[in-house]
């Protein structure tokens, strides 16, 4: 009745679906269960990660900051796999639709599977450590783990998937669109490593209602359609099952936020994004379809190295989002403008890999 393409088709919007009313039905008991048991900061970020006061950040949002749980990321990493194993477990039927629906394979979904469930862990421990204060956890300012141990967590999960990636399947290509494959050879390692933690870094996006959902469900169905278009059809079907988590999260993020995505959800999605990302042999276009991490990263490095050497600020806050919002942009402003520069790279970065 479909050809095969069609049904990968309506696999992917299948799962993309199923996965936003799954969100979109279990947010509201979830919020219900953050805001019943209080789940959010109990004391607000004071300085800047150099030093220094953040006169901006308490102006715009202190007030959130206490009052408004943290672990909406739970939702984004907590439904992709149910409904792969909901699938995977109804695979066994025998029926033909079933099977065709299931997107739990080997060699495209055990791995990125297992890292946003790794990642998505660590950054539960430390939204749970900002929430309860844990003593001894609690040190760097604001709560939580502090930013070594969490860059230390972020090292050990890319130091497995790049041993992976090398050992295991024997991977040491690396592809750039319009010129060709550059064998690196062990090289390999130290480059999936230093991907995964600078695009860890660019969590950052994190800061406004509906900002860092919006940007990643753009990059996740970017490279969903990478996938597709390499006859990955599991990896597309998951990588849209994580934009449809998305969407739902958004529904409940957007301005007013319900909850916030929290760590949880920043390190599971950015390592998730990384692992997707040498899936399909298109780390190349990463910092175009992931622009918008490249320059929120960017504009915190740069402030930092031109208050440690310059003694003084390039940008009026940092990350960037921040600095539109200190000249008096609106907060929904800064949002949908990054939307729509991320949804225009997430479009050229794929043209530029296809077309590679």
């Amino acid at each position: 009745m479909f050809s095969d393409v069609s049904l990968n088709v309506i696999k992917l919007g299948m799962m993309g679906a199923a996965a936003f009313l799954f969100g979109f039905l279990l947010a509201p008991p979830f919020a219900n269960f953050l805001y019943t048991h209080k789940l959010w900061r109990k004391k607000v970020r004071t300085q800047a990660l150099g030093g220094g006061e953040v006169p901006f950040f308490q102006k715009f949002h202190a007030e959130g900051e206490t009052g408004t749980p943290r672990f909406g990321g739970v939702l984004v990493w907590l439904i992709p796999p149910l409904l792969a194993l909901f699938f995977w477990l109804l695979s066994f039927t025998e029926t033909e639709l079933f099977e065709k629906l299931n997107f739990l394979s080997r060699s495209q979904t055990w791995l990125p599977l297992a890292t946003l469930l790794a990642a998505s862990a660590v950054g539960f421990l430390d939204d749970l450590a900002q929430v309860v204060n844990v003593r001894g956890l609690n040190k760097y300012i604001g709560g939580g783990l502090e930013l070594k141990y969490r860059f230390g967590a972020v090292f050990l999960i890319a130091l497995v998937g790049a041993w992976w990636f090398y050992y295991k399947l024997g991977w040491t290509t690396f592809h750039v669109p319009g010129v060709g494959d550059f064998d690196i050879g062990l090289w390999y390692i130290p480059l999936f490593i230093l991907v995964m933690l600078a695009t860890y870094s660019g969590g950052v996006i994190d800061g406004l209602d509906g900002l860092a959902g919006g940007v990643f469900a753009s990059i996740f169905t970017g490279y969903g359609i990478i996938a597709f278009a390499r006859d990955q059809f599991d990896l597309a079907t998951f990588s849209f099952a994580i934009v449809g988590a998305l969407l739902a999260f958004l529904w409940f993020n957007i301005p007013p936020a319900r909850f916030y995505m929290g760590e949880t959800g920043i390190i599971g999605l950015t390592a998730t994004l990384t692992v997707v990302a040498f899936l399909t042999d298109s780390v190349a276009v990463l910092p175009i379809i992931g622009f918008l991490l490249v320059l929120e990263s960017g504009s915190v490095i740069i402030q930092l190295l031109s208050k440690k050497f310059r003694k003084k600020k390039i940008l009026l806050a940092a990350p960037i989002h921040h600095h539109f919002e200190a000249k008096g942009w609106p907060h929904y402003k800064v949002t949908m403008r990054f939307w729509v520069i991320g949804v225009v790279m997430a479009i050229a970065g794929v043209a530029i890999r296809l077309f590679g």
